[in-house]
């Protein structure tokens, strides 16, 4: 059986090679539907690589459908695994893989691992907002509506108290305006079902979030990269490409940017607003860190006032994760058409969480909650950031307070390297080319969770490296 070489990528890259390897043999008859394949250890010394790696490609393959595993047995090739697709697909696959490595990285929990790469506050920063203590009062908000799905726009209370919310940071909507939904993902998959068709030019921050990515390569748009500079996007390439063609749509994130946790200027914030009424184009503005930053703090939204602004919220990261309630607000005819799509795609979102959300909103010390979210970020963003500076690295920007810190450590000019370097000590970091549309690209760029950067087992094992 060929092996695969070893390789100085993280392991997501060599996961690709062995899925696809795998997939090949299961089509050419080496593993007939419902055969054992050899255990993890047994693939592992087979193909000269480390054990996480063969887990790795296993997990895809059996994301995928082609293998099945089975407690105390082993993975078994599935009856009916799906074809080999051809090369456009299996290229797309291939670059999907990253995305998948790491949404799958964040989702696991063992303490094992020391997870930098991770996307969320530490859970200990959202433990006083106790989860259980709310359920008692959530069915007396009514008890016979939980059985049932619920507005299409979401639950009428809970929209209420966002247009408050929304009028603290300036922006001025009523609850017609605003549209429930399961994550600010499902708001960023409902803009883009409107919005895009196959082929159709969308302009997004690069690096940016690998998420709206993946979702946007689904279906089928042709995705232009913004650069982000460390006071928001270049003007002139955002500029150049409006001038190109007619984008329909700009994804951008004005405050805590993901990956490289800058502030747009709110010089910039006029600018973008301005270039996007002059070539008519559509700004979606992702503000799901809104509880981390400053009331105040500049928003396209706020300058424009939902005109040709759809602002994207949630809840995940200052909450729970586990509520998935996020929400969407734009003008209101086109509020209307967004809830027809998430009827339609989704049918409803939850009102079991968004009556939990709206108990807990309702609740006098939540204010002081989002209060101590910034002080424990403002504080943990400083302490990373010396951190990082003592170990030599280059900061992309120094914010006040975000949720992340974009760095380049020195002698590694592909942060794939440092992961996988850092891998064998059980640390997961986030490698930028993950944040890249294309991401083969090298970068010297690593995205670090400042909540975690604290851990004496990151700093240890970065002396050792540095040494």
């Amino acid at each position: 059986m060929p092996s695969v070489s070893p390789s100085s990528s993280i392991p997501s890259t060599l996961t690709q090679r062995l899925v696809q390897l795998i997939r090949r043999q299961i089509s050419e008859g080496v593993y007939a539907p419902g055969t054992r394949l050899p255990s993890i250890r047994d693939m592992a010394r087979t193909h000269d690589c480390a054990k996480n790696t063969i887990v790795n490609a296993f997990d895809y393959l059996t994301a995928l459908g082609v293998l099945e595993p089975r407690r105390g047995s082993g993975f078994f090739v599935c009856a009916a695994a799906p074809a080999i697709k051809d090369d456009d697909e299996a290229s797309s696959l291939s670059r999907a893989m990253d995305v998948v490595w790491l949404m799958r990285e964040q989702l696991k929990s063992d303490p094992e691992h020391l997870r930098l790469g991770d996307g969320f506050p530490p859970v200990d920063w959202l433990n006083e907002v106790r989860l259980d203590k709310f359920h008692q009062k959530v069915v007396r908000t009514g008890l016979g509506a939980l059985f049932g799905y619920g507005s299409r726009f979401g639950y009428q209370p809970l929209r209420q108290h966002l247009v408050h919310r929304l009028a603290n940071h300036g922006i001025d909507a009523s609850a017609s305006q605003i549209v429930l939904t399961h994550g600010a993902n499902q708001a960023l998959d409902i803009v883009i079902r409107n919005f895009v068709k196959p082929g159709d030019r969308v302009l997004v921050d690069e690096p940016g979030y690998y998420m709206l990515f993946g979702k946007l390569k689904l279906g089928g748009a042709r995705i232009v990269g913004i650069p982000r500079l460390a006071d928001g996007p270049d003007l002139e390439a955002l500029e150049r490409e409006l001038k190109i063609g007619k984008p329909c749509l700009f994804f951008t994130q004005t405050l805590a940017h993901n990956p490289t946790g800058s502030d747009t200027s709110p010089h910039k914030a006029h600018k973008i607003l301005q270039l996007a009424d002059r070539y008519n184009a559509i700004v979606v503005e992702n503000d799901t860190f809104a509880d981390f930053k400053p009331n105040a703090a500049p928003r396209i939204s706020t300058l424009d006032q939902l005109r040709r602004t759809i602002y994207v919220g949630s809840f995940s990261k200052s909450v729970s994760a586990a509520l998935r309630v996020g929400f969407l607000a734009c003008h209101r005819d086109l509020a209307s058409d967004l809830a027809d799509i998430k009827m339609l795609v989704h049918v409803s979102s939850s009102e079991y969480c968004e009556r939990t959300l709206d108990v807990i909103l309702s609740e006098g010390h939540y204010s002081r909650h989002a209060a101590r979210l910034r002080d424990r970020l403002t504080q943990a963003t400083e302490s990373s950031r010396r951190l990082l500076e003592n170990m030599g690295a280059e900061l992309f920007c120094t914010p006040a307070q975000s949720m992340y810190l974009w760095a380049a450590m020195p002698g590694y000019p592909d942060s794939k390297a440092l992961a996988q370097a850092l891998m064998r000590q059980n640390i997961v970091t986030a490698p930028g080319s993950i944040f890249h549309i294309d991401t083969e690209a090298p970068s010297r760029w690593s995205r670090y969770n400042v909540g975690l950067l604290g851990d004496p087992r990151f700093a240890a094992a970065m002396q050792g490296l540095l040494r």
